[in-house]
């Protein structure tokens, strides 16, 4: 069993963070998304992995990824799902493999979709229940066989979304071989299962335990960073002066925790600063950053992001790298910020 990370896409909803890096490299509860889709196909047994990355994405990818044993497949220009399979078919050559979108988040890993691959089966799709499916592929099941497929359906048939992880029998290149265009210009995933319906092929449908999140958007960041510091188990080894910390909270090595207070779940990054500052619940503060005299909870502070001298609490904030926030007289009122990195606001 082989695994496909994919990681070549622009992530356009997630700008202007993404304009100067991938989607799978924003950390989030203090590592890069794309370190938790490695740790969870290693964590199953899979131990050939591919990434699928784009002359856009492959220098920041390899930077998140180094020391992980995974291979990278150039894909020239982002034309869908299905399309960045046909590009690694030199590297998946006649193996099974889990297709695992690199931007996607799974509480409970993914060995039961492994595990629910069996002889006689061709693919295994997630599948999580959604509120509003018509932003997703959506299935039909008939028992826990899929038997229909619809990629973003104005009506859908069922409240099924596919989630971010697929199981394919090598069978699948074939169909993927013979796909056209979708009506939005891509090779559509969900066209190459339909495709092995069709042909009567089995796919069956598991539905994920645990949460499922898909980082797409701002909020979904945000999101993710809660749920992942929920399971946070403190530890700390960095230097912490005259500082109070409560709850499950992370000090790496290096960071500096001076006469402040942490409330966890937090994660303080490694070689922070943090000084006579207040970090709240559902914080990360990413490596290098800096927090001093000022107030900061339920926000992602990327690398060496500066919050300085804000007599403001923010709150649901989003700082990309280096991104700076500085402040000469404080305001009585919180401010929610996203900002791409290198950004700079000041506020008076």
């Amino acid at each position: 069993m082989k695994g496909l990370i994919l990681a070549a896409g622009r992530g356009t909803r997630l700008r202007p963070l993404t304009h100067t890096r991938p989607k799978p490299a924003i950390r989030v509860a203090g590592r890069p998304i794309i370190h938790y889709a490695v740790e969870n196909l290693l964590e199953a047994g899979v131990r050939e992995i591919g990434v699928v990355v784009s002359p856009e994405t492959e220098r920041d990818l390899k930077v998140a990824l180094e020391g992980y044993p995974v291979r990278y497949v150039l894909q020239e220009e982002p034309q869908g799902l299905a399309h960045a399979v046909d590009v690694a078919r030199d590297f998946l050559g006649e193996s099974p493999f889990v297709l695992y979108l690199g931007d996607n988040l799974f509480q409970k890993g993914i060995r039961r979709f492994l595990e629910a691959f069996k002889p006689g089966v061709s693919a295994v799709i997630a599948l999580v229940r959604v509120e509003d499916p018509r932003q997703f592929g959506v299935a039909v099941l008939e028992g826990n066989r899929v038997v229909r497929l619809l990629e973003k359906p104005k009506d859908p048939p069922s409240d099924l979304a596919v989630a971010g992880v697929y199981v394919f029998s090598p069978e699948v290149l074939e169909v993927v071989r013979g796909l056209k265009p979708s009506a939005r210009g891509e090779y559509e995933i969900t066209d190459a299962i339909q495709g092995l319906i069709d042909r009567g092929k089995t796919v069956v449908g598991v539905e994920v335990e645990g949460w499922w999140k898909d980082t797409g958007r701002h909020q979904d960041l945000l999101d993710a960073n809660r749920l992942l510091l929920e399971e946070l188990t403190p530890k700390v080894e960095g230097d912490v002066v005259e500082s109070q910390l409560t709850g499950r909270v992370v000090v790496e090595k290096g960071a500096k925790v001076v006469r402040s207070t942490v409330i966890g779940p937090a994660h303080i990054g490694a070689g922070a600063v943090v000084e006579e500052a207040f970090v709240g619940p559902f914080t990360s503060v990413g490596p290098r950053a800096r927090v001093v005299r000022s107030e900061v909870e339920y926000s992602l502070l990327e690398e060496e992001a500066v919050v300085e001298e804000v007599r403001l609490r923010l709150q649901e904030c989003i700082l990309g790298v280096r991104a700076e926030v500085k402040s000469r007289d404080g305001l009585p009122r919180a401010h929610r910020l996203i900002l791409g990195d290198l950004s700079q606001v000041e506020l008076a």
